[in-house]
């Protein structure tokens, strides 16, 4: 994390370039490029943690494995996100935005060609990990530089788009590999990403300003081995939770183990200087609000997409492709109302609509118990909208949020730590939809689906609405600088 702002050798020449660029361009149009780039980037990185989903029959049979041998395939992805994101921070301060980005970019890359390329499922997985350790770095950095480098009054707007394209990625994923799968290969769900990533790396080199730190401290490699043990015991429990047949015993177990190693990092992070992950920064308000609102709001919503669309095929007898199509107007909902989250957010302030806003996903959330195999395609259209736009303001707003009263120093690890967050919670938030409708499961008709359902998401909602309660403890007035100095 960096010490000085002025300590990057970026600075001077941004500098320069702003005065040459003029005061009649906002920092949105000076640094289209950029954005441009950080977006493409959250859409490919979006797009491979769900494209393989609808593959996972197909890449089966040409793998000579059953289905359920290939959850480690979908696995090794996201956990080595969650696990090495904390990393980019000193990364970015030893070695330069540019060349992580780059080196990122291209390790992506190679790990998509790795698994298109593969003949068996360790390759496979492997190579999936290849693909994590560059995909970790691509979202905090392009976080961090879009922090650093768009004005207070550009950044919810420009964050707004950036978060649509890792929207359309995440939609479009089951659509694309689903299609690809039907009508082509599926080898060509990981082989797209290359020549994207040529293309990637040749922006990089001209769009990405460069910060780095003249003098990088040093990696505190055991707090890093601290808090990667423990993120991911807590994301291999929750696949253990995640089965058919719950194994009660593995599963406490590696939970009981993740709070060890998850305290003596606490421990550890108090005596270091530069911890991986300073958690002196839950000290202000608006960080601690954000993360922890971040945590509990993603853990009612992300098992959604997957609920949503087994009900709809297993519950409703939907086809696979029709089911996915529905996701569609949910990325629409969402797209249109971030053309509306700033004007809200002037408005309003981050209080008050977090709070009114959470509750309302809840209550939507709980309206999907309503839907049943002869609701109207209408009315599932309709809310799956309405769903959206509203989740799409709550996304927008809650990664905004840690920013607010952080000064810009602080914005990489800030950026790092949000991340993680949000991976660790999406796979929590899957897993305790998958675990709640194994429990709510009463035989295997598609009656006692969509039974089953109904009590899953009225739970989700429950505990949705409970995020809303952390929301309430933002203050209603800023703090001030010397406030989130002193608390820093």
């Amino acid at each position: 994390m960096p010490s000085s702002p002025a300590a990057s050798s970026a600075t001077a020449a941004d500098a320069t370039a702003d005065t040459a660029a003029g005061p009649a361009l906002s920092s949105r149009e000076r640094y289209s490029g950029l954005i441009w780039l950080v977006s493409a980037a959250f859409f490919m990185q979006a797009l491979d943690s769900t494209i393989v989903n609808t593959a996972v029959p197909a890449i089966a049979i040409a793998l000579h494995e059953t289905p359920l041998n290939m959850r480690s395939a979908l696995t090794s992805y996201v956990l080595t996100l969650a696990i090495l994101i904390p990393a980019s921070p000193w990364l970015c301060d030893r070695f330069g935005t540019r060349r992580v980005f780059g080196a990122a970019i291209g390790v992506f890359a190679i790990g998509s060609l790795l698994c298109g390329i593969s003949q068996t499922l360790p390759e496979l997985v492997l190579a999936r990990v290849l693909q994590g350790c560059g995909g970790a770095a691509l979202m905090p950095v392009g976080r961090y530089v879009l922090v650093r480098t768009i004005d207070k009054r550009d950044f919810v707007q420009v964050m707004s788009t950036v978060a649509t394209f890792g929207l359309l990625g995440s939609v479009l994923g089951p659509l694309l590999g689903g299609a690809l799968v039907e009508y082509t290969n599926w080898r060509l769900i990981f082989l797209l990403n290359v020549p994207v990533g040529i293309v990637g790396i040749w922006l990089n080199q001209r769009e990405m300003p460069e910060y780095r730190l003249d003098t990088a401290h040093r990696f505190d490699l055991f707090g890093f081995l601290l808090f990667a043990a423990s993120s991911a015991l807590l994301l291999t429990a929750s696949e253990y939770a995640a089965d058919q047949t719950v194994r009660w015993a593995e599963m406490g177990l590696l939970v009981l183990l993740a709070i060890a190693f998850g305290a003596a990092y606490v421990w550890h992070s108090r005596r270091t200087a530069h911890p991986v992950a300073d958690l002196r920064l839950l000290r202000v308000r608006s960080v601690w609000v954000s993360l922890s609102g971040n945590l509990l709001t993603r853990l009612g919503v992300s098992g959604m997409f997957l609920l949503i669309v087994l009900f709809l095929q297993v519950g409703c007898g939907w086809s696979p492709l029709m089911a996915g199509l529905m996701m569609v107007p949910q990325a629409l909902g969402s797209i249109v109302a971030k053309w509306f989250v700033n004007r809200m957010l002037i408005r309003l302030g981050y209080r008050r609509l977090l709070l009114g806003n959470t509750l309302i996903v809840a209550v939507l959330i709980a309206l999907f118990a309503l839907l049943g195999p002869h609701t109207p395609m209408a009315l599932i259209v309709l809310l799956a909208f309405v769903y959206g736009g509203f989740m799409g303001m709550q996304y927008t707003v809650m990664n905004t949020l840690v920013y607010t009263d952080l000064d810009v120093k602080h914005a990489s690890m800030a950026s790092s730590m949000a991340s993680t967050t949000q991976y660790l919670s999406m796979s929590f938030g899957i897993a305790l939809a998958t675990l709640l409708m194994q429990v709510l499961l009463h035989g295997q008709s598609s009656a006692a689906y969509v039974e089953a359902f109904r009590w899953t998401v009225i739970v989700l909602a429950v505990v949705t609405a409970i995020a809303s309660r952390v929301f309430a403890r933002l203050q209603k007035m800023p703090p001030t600088s010397r406030e989130v100095s002193s608390a820093t």
